[in-house]
C-alpha cells in the first residue's frame, strides 16, 4: 500500500501535473506527501544564498500548484548532489513511492548526461514513478496497463494496480503477457483467447474479485517493444511494470551495469513508453 510518497521536484517537467493526477485517486489522496527540492552546491556564499532562496520559491510554487495545505505537506530543501539526496531522503521517510522526472535517456547517454532518475532507478530498491519531462500530456489515471510474467515483482505490480483502480470510477486494468514466439495449438488458442494464458489466470481471478473492469492481451514479439506499442494503441494513462532488484548485496553501492547499459525490460520501457511508468521493486 502506498502511504508515504516522495515527490522529487526539480521545478521543471511534468512531476507536479502527475502528482496532481494521482491525488485525484482516493487512496493516494490519503497518503503522506513529502516534496523535495535539491539545491546543488555553489562556489560562493552569495551564490549559495541565491540558490537557497530560489529553492524555497520552487517548493512554495509546488505546494501552491498542487493546491495543498502547507501544514499537511512535508516540504524539504536540501543541498547536495540531487541523485544522492533523493535516495537518502527516500530512506529517511521510508517512502513507498518516489515520483520524479525523467529525460528518457538510455544507456551511455544517461551516464554521460548525469541522469538523476537513471541513477536513483539503479540504486534504489523502492518503487518509482518516472514521468518524462516533455514528451506527453498527463491525463487523469483511468486506464492502467500491467505487464505480467511469473515473477514476484509482477505480482507486486498487479497489487499496486488493484489498490489504485478499485477507488477510481470507470477504471480499467489491461493485463499483458508478451510471448516471444507463438507456435502450436496452445499458442493459437492464446492468440484468439488471451484469457486462457496461464500466466494471466491468477491475475484475472484477483481483478474479478475486486470488481474492476479488465481486458487481457497476450501479444507475440519482444516484450519491451510490444508493451510500449500497446500503451500507445490502447491510450494507457499509467504503465505498471515489475523491476526486480537482482543486485547482490556487495553491489548495492554501485550501478548494475547490465541495466545501466539498457539491457533490462524495465530500462527499455522507462525510456520508450509514451506514458508515465511505475516500476515496482522486489529485492531478490
Amino acid at each position: 500500500m502506498i502511504q508515504n510518497i516522495l515527490l522529487a521536484d526539480s521545478g521543471i517537467g511534468n512531476t507536479r501535473k502527475m502528482m496532481k493526477a494521482l491525488m485525484q485517486i482516493p487512496r493516494i489522496e490519503r497518503s503522506r506527501l513529502t516534496i523535495l527540492h535539491v539545491v546543488p552546491s555553489q562556489t560562493t556564499s552569495s551564490e549559495m544564498t541565491k540558490a537557497w532562496e530560489q529553492g524555497g520559491k520552487t517548493l512554495a510554487e509546488s505546494v501552491t500548484a498542487l493546491d495543498l495545505d502547507p501544514s499537511q505537506v512535508n516540504a524539504v530543501l536540501r543541498e547536495g548532489e540531487p541523485k544522492d539526496v533523493v535516495g537518502k531522503v527516500a530512506d529517511e521517510i521510508d517512502a513507498d513511492l518516489i515520483v520524479m522526472g525523467s529525460r528518457g535517456l538510455k544507456g551511455l547517454k544517461a551516464i554521460i548526461g548525469n541522469s538523476v532518475s537513471q541513477y536513483v532507478f539503479q540504486l534504489s530498491s523502492r518503487p518509482m514513478l518516472l514521468v518524462k519531462d516533455d514528451l506527453y500530456a498527463i491525463k487523469p489515471v483511468r486506464r492502467l496497463l500491467v505487464a505480467l510474467d511469473k515473477s514476484d515483482s509482477a505480482k507486486a505490480s498487479l497489487q499496486v494496480a488493484l489498490d489504485l483502480a478499485r477507488d477510481i470510477e470507470g477504471s480499467e486494468i489491461i493485463l499483458v503477457h508478451t510471448i516471444s514466439k507463438l507456435r502450436g495449438k496452445l499458442d493459437d488458442t492464446l492468440r484468439e483467447s488471451p484469457e486462457k494464458d496461464p500466466v494471466l489466470a491468477d491475475a484475472i481471478v484477483k481483478v474479478r474479485q475486486m470488481g474492476v473492469k479488465y481486458r487481457c492481451v497476450a501479444p507475440e514479439g519482444k516484450p519491451g517493444i510490444r508493451i510500449c506499442e500497446l500503451a500507445d494503441d490502447l491510450n494507457v494513462d499509467l504503465l505498471i511494470l515489475g523491476s526486480p532488484d537482482r543486485r547482490p548485496t556487495i553491489a548495492k553501492a554501485m550501478p548494475d551495469l547490465d541495466r545501466l547499459l539498457g539491457e533490462s525490460l524495465s530500462d527499455y520501457v522507462r525510456v520508450y513508453a509514451n506514458c508515465p511508468v511505475l516500476l515496482t521493486r522486489i529485492e531478490s
